[in-house]
């Protein structure tokens, strides 16, 4: 059995390798020297349409949906992704509750759990003290966060964040341990991959 994990993320070519290249990075922080896949499927509709395609093409194999919640998370993650204006996608036939996976709002979030790599990646012009204090990124908008990245690299060398120039780069930097702690839903993930790259 093989683990795939469909992500959000990469819009082509190059992008999609950067992507796909920096989940298997930090992921391998967490579950090292373990079998899996991680495939950068584009726009949230594309990963969830892959998704459903590969529980059909791939049953013996366990295969994980994870998407920005694009908002705050107050039900599990097929009831959010069912309610949630824009999405209304109901849990395919076969897909078991734990094969969802939401980043809580939005995978730069992740960032602002490890605010040194932040520092570090932008130098001594990053206006680190204007960064969310909140320890739970969860509760954290996905405009503040966004906003919040934006102002504070603004005066950098490397410039205004920027997610395709960005993004991936910092995914590989950060640390796992600290996401966890500041993210349930991440927690969430990295139980799941570790008890399932270890069957």
């Amino acid at each position: 059995m093989s683990v795939l994990i469909y992500v959000e993320g990469g819009s082509q070519g190059s992008s999609k390798t950067a992507c796909r290249q920096a989940f298997r990075s930090f992921f391998e922080k967490i579950i090292p020297n373990r079998t899996f896949q991680v495939i950068a499927s584009g726009n949230r509709v594309k990963a969830f349409e892959d998704f459903c395609l590969a529980l059909k093409q791939h049953r013996q194999d366990y295969v994980i949906l994870l998407i920005d919640s694009e908002e705050a998370v107050v039900a599990a993650p097929w009831r959010h992704l069912a309610a949630r204006r824009g999405d209304r996608w109901h849990r395919p036939a076969g897909a078991a509750d734990d094969q969802a996976h939401l980043m809580v709002q939005v995978m730069e979030s992740w960032f602002i759990a490890d605010q040194q790599v932040l520092i570090g990646y932008y130098g001594r012009d990053f206006l680190a003290n204007s960064l969310p204090r909140q320890p739970d990124v969860e509760l954290i908008s996905k405009r503040d966060v966004l906003n919040a990245l934006r102002h504070a690299s603004r005066n950098t060398q490397k410039g205004e964040y920027h997610k395709t120039r960005h993004a991936f780069d910092l995914l590989e930097q950060i640390d796992p341990k600290r996401v966890r702690i500041a993210s349930r839903h991440a927690d969430r993930l990295f139980t799941v991959l570790a008890r399932e790259t270890a069957r």
